[in-house]
């Protein structure tokens, strides 16, 4: 006998993705239902959810698909040309959300404000990437992260003075550096020390402080300065 797979309109309107997303709001969904939505329909034999839930499985969860390019996508069982782009669109829709900046400019109080300006960009690289966010004396965000390197942190191969370029162009008064462990683990790595005590010897010359050095994994990040290394 073969397994039974409902169709989404068979099932009771309670447990229909849309249904329960109208009842009980998008919150109270699973990872599966709210893809199931984005997805619309299904393949012979899986409804939407369940074709969401073998999607889920076979990229590794959401952290995977955060990295899904369109082939990765199209590649899989039921996720056509059409599929895939609803899902990519969907996740920048979600990062441009994460990253974008209110007219008031946001105060970094600490580690934590800065981390949740990058963290859902920077989780879903897979090299890692530099940025420093620029500070006011208010410590007020002064526009976009700026990206200054990608590829494996090296003081051999950073440049240290990459790091403060937009930061004198625009008077800022102090800097967090940041940047991605691809592995998903924020561990910080003696290169990271060592680049650390790099840039804030090269701050000081500058007068730019150096108030932390971030490390983000999968939604996760360690702080530096909070740990005393480096600093």
């Amino acid at each position: 006998m073969t397994d039974y797979r409902p169709r989404l309109a068979d099932l009771p309107a309670d447990d229909r993705p849309r249904e329960r997303l109208a009842l009980a709001g998008a919150r109270a969904l699973s990872n599966a239902e709210l893809l199931a939505i984005l997805l619309r329909v299904g393949v012979e034999g899986e409804n939407a959810v369940r074709l969401a839930e073998r999607l889920l499985n076979e990229v590794g969860g959401l952290p995977g698909l955060h990295r899904a390019s369109l082939s990765d996508l199209q590649a899989l069982r039921g996720i056509g040309s059409a599929k895939a782009a609803q899902l990519l669109a969907a996740i920048e829709l979600g990062r441009r959300i994460a990253i974008s900046v209110p007219e008031e400019r946001p105060m970094i109080k600490s580690p934590a404000d800065a981390a949740n300006l990058v963290l859902y960009e920077l989780s879903g690289f897979e090299q890692e990437h530099l940025l420093v966010i620029l500070l006011d004396t208010r410590n007020r965000v002064l526009g976009k992260p700026v990206e200054v390197y990608r590829g494996s942190l090296n003081t051999s191969l950073i440049r240290v003075g990459e790091v403060f370029r937009e930061a004198v162009k625009v008077n800022a008064a102090g800097v967090i550096v940041v940047h991605n462990h691809p592995s998903g683990d924020p561990s910080p790595s003696p290169e990271d020390v060592a680049v650390t005590r790099a840039i804030i010897e090269a701050g000081k010359l500058l007068d730019i402080e150096v108030l932390d050095h971030l490390v983000i994994g999968q939604q996760k990040f360690v702080s530096l300065k909070e740990r005393g290394l480096g600093f």
